[in-house]
């Protein structure tokens, strides 16, 4: 099924143009492999305004495999590029190791690593990506995302309503949590609240993120971005570190394990304004995520630490707009009152949903509820809510 149409797209309503390079013995780095790609024509297309809306591009990722022409996604489907022939295993080593540094070309050569992630800086561009490079049964693989440049306002983002970012930006302390599927806009929600800080706060922010996606320039805030395996070994070491270093506010890119999420709690109860992300579906998956990294025996000495520094949780998707013109996004709330913070101690959170559903004036809101606003207002349509619900309508329910 074809992805919703760009200003300027081809006649035949495929949003992807056909490949400009699509010759043999074509110029680029992909020349006399067979497969005629040129690297550089493949990511310049990031670039193009015909897929930019609503300030966002609909193309995110381009994944090159063996055996399948250059494919990418478009507002959440795969397209491949049309004209283009199957991408060869010479095709794609000769359009993906320049851009890696020599030592990981080395290690992926000899087999020594098996999985990398590098950055890529088209600044001629003014493009950014994140790449991932694997192997399959077929050969080396790799995976490129875009990371947007322009960070995005808060106001623009699209909250349920101003008085959520408003009382987040507002915080001093605590452990503020953005969650959602890889692809949901995680980053962008977090970049807008501390670009909103940077501009209107006079304090220290230290970053830990792997890689870095946006760059900021301090403002009113000092602000320090350090990249995993570039300026530090690893999250929990470059948090411990960040703990010595009198910051204000720490992003700490992902709790990925249990020292990085034990330092983040402990920063969050020290008086640390502490933001992160996790990858679950909705918020109430955060606590289970987060007591789950750790052994059972601790489970209960977690659900009160968590009662205590945890703030808010934000779970958030992106979904198609009403009109086709790209997405937007649409979120659950999930604010630690003290009715709340008494069911995480206790562990009975499945009774922490009636409590999002009841206590919205208090600033809680579900999904589905944020969801049947924007149906309202005809920004997004019944099946879209139904298809994205975490909690859909069963069989004759009113």
């Amino acid at each position: 099924m074809d992805a919703p149409q760009p200003a300027g797209a081809p006649a035949s309503g495929f949003p992807i143009p056909r490949h400009d390079a699509a010759r043999p013995g074509g110029s680029g780095s992909g020349s006399g492999t067979g497969s005629g790609a040129d690297i550089f024509d493949l990511l310049r297309r990031f670039a193009d305004t015909r897929y930019i809306r609503n300030g966002i591009s609909g193309l995110s990722d381009l994944h090159l495999v063996v055996g399948q022409p250059p494919t990418y996604r478009f507002d959440t489907e795969l397209q491949r590029l049309p004209g283009a022939e199957p991408l060869t295993q010479c095709a794609i080593e000769d359009m993906l190791f320049p851009l890696l540094a020599p030592a990981l070309v080395e290690k992926l050569r000899s087999g020594t690593v098996e999985d990398a992630d590098a950055g890529f800086e088209w600044q001629e561009e003014g493009l950014s990506f994140r790449i991932n490079v694997f192997r399959d049964r077929h050969g080396i693989a790799s995976a490129f995302r875009v990371l947007p440049r322009a960070i995005p306002s808060v106001e623009s983002i699209g909250f349920p309503s101003e008085h959520v970012w408003k009382e987040i930006v507002g915080l001093e302390q605590g452990l503020v949590i953005v969650t959602g599927v890889t692809g949901s806009g995680k980053s962008t929600t977090v970049a807008s609240f501390i670009q909103h800080i940077n501009q209107s706060q006079k304090v220290r922010i230290i970053t830990l993120e792997d890689p870095i996606e946006y760059v900021f320039e301090s403002g009113k805030a000092l602000i320090s971005q350090r990249e995993i395996g570039r300026h530090v070994p690893s999250f929990h070491s470059g948090l411990r570190s960040a703990l010595r270093e009198d910051p204000d506010i720490i992003f700490v890119g992902e709790m990925r394990d249990p020292e990085t999420t034990s330092l983040a709690l402990t920063a969050a109860e020290t008086g640390h304004l502490v933001l992160s992300t996790l990858h679950t579906k909705d918020s109430v998956g955060v606590l289970s995520r987060i007591v789950d990294l750790f052994p059972p025996e601790r489970a209960k000495e977690l659900c009160t630490q968590l009662s205590f520094s945890l703030s808010q949780v934000l779970a958030q998707k992106l979904v198609p707009r009403a009109d086709g013109q790209g997405r937007r996004v649409v979120m659950e709330v999930f604010k630690n009152l003290p009715s709340v913070a008494n069911l995480i101690r206790t562990g009975n959170w499945h009774q922490i949903y009636s409590q999002m559903q009841t206590q919205r004036k208090e600033g809680l809101i579900t999904l589905e509820r944020h969801m049947e606003d924007l149906v309202e207002k005809g920004e997004i349509t019944r099946e879209t809510a139904t298809r994205y619900s975490n909690r859909p309508p069963r069989a004759g329910d009113a």
